[in-house]
């Protein structure tokens, strides 16, 4: 029994550096300030008036303590605050927190409020919201309570603080990649259940689809014979992903296939945003060490920290 107890808190307590945790501070920071920068000039109209309290009465019915921004607009109408100003307020907090969080400076309070204000732009403005703000969500929540700052962040030099506990880092990075294991494997399992994916026409339908149709019909009659291919290949990649991305000898292969992927929804569907939050969740969780040399961690020395966190 203390053996079995032993391998699970090594599972889920490698000793880990912050390299990841800096990949995915960055990256959510530049996802976030895209975000934001994309919807500054539909910010006003998509969450305001009769389209956001739609949104907001149908988001009651799962729960009242849902973040919504119609929290925020009636308290300024008590306070005789207009709601255009309120929102332009909201965007202007969620652009700041997203460049504190590209140089790392009140790395906490920054990744709380961009989760927090994110999330309430995603549930008040439902109806355009999709894919991409789970996952944003996801990255932000999990940014928020993971041991911030890294070394690579102006706090980190500002307050000159202490490594992180390693054991820490490494179970807040193993959470991470059991989620995205996950979710790909139940993506590629449902693909799998119906004919669409094996025979292509459920890549042809995502790609003539408005508004994602941006590549030229000619050219998709020209290579519909490669639709059956490609998508056979994403379902067999998504489904084998749990198995093939934690071994260190498949693990780069199967991390760029994945990535690769995604570059070409970017770019053929113009889900720009979706593609990079994926790129960004998946080489934060895998791939430090895909992409630099393996470095002695003598002072993150697993076998001597185990110890404490068995006690603890």
């Amino acid at each position: 029994m203390q053996r079995i107890k032993t391998r699970v808190l090594e599972f889920l307590f490698p000793a880990e550096t912050d390299s990841w945790l800096t990949v995915l501070r960055i990256g959510l920071g530049l996802q976030v300030t895209l975000y934001s920068l994309s919807l500054r000039n539909d910010w006003a109209y998509l969450f305001s008036g009769t389209t956001r309290k739609v949104a907001e009465a149908l988001l009651s019915l799962e729960g009242h303590v849902i973040p919504r921004f119609g929290w925020f607009v009636a308290l300024a109408a008590r306070l005789g605050v207009r709601e255009e100003r309120i929102l332009f307020l909201a965007w202007l907090c969620l652009f700041v927190s997203c460049c504190a969080l590209l140089v790392g400076i009140t790395s906490r309070v920054s990744a709380i409020a961009a989760w927090f204000l994110h999330l309430c732009a995603a549930k008040s403005g439902g109806f355009v919201s999709y894919g991409m703000d789970n996952f944003m969500t996801i990255g932000l929540f999990y940014l928020m309570l993971s041991p911030l700052p890294d070394r690579f962040s102006l706090d980190w030099r500002l307050r000159e603080l202490r490594p992180k506990n390693p054991q820490l880092l490494g179970f807040w990075r193993r959470v991470l990649q059991l989620h995205l294991s996950i979710i790909y494997f139940f993506s590629g399992l449902t693909k799998c259940l119906g004919p669409g994916w094996w025979n292509g026409s459920s890549v042809w339908r995502a790609l003539i689809r408005p508004p994602f149709n941006i590549v030229d019909p000619e050219i998709l009659v020209r290579w519909k014979y490669l639709f059956p291919v490609a998508g056979i290949f994403i379902c067999l990649l998504e489904i084998t992903y749990p198995f093939f991305i934690w071994n260190s000898k498949t693990r780069k292969i199967w991390l760029i296939c994945i990535c690769a992927i995604h570059v070409g929804i970017g770019v053929t569907m113009g889900m720009y945003l979706f593609a990079l939050i994926m790129i960004v969740l998946n080489v934060a969780a895998f791939g430090p060490e895909c992409f630099a040399q393996r470095t002695k961690r003598s002072v993150y020395n697993h076998r001597e920290l185990l110890p404490d966190v068995m006690s603890s």
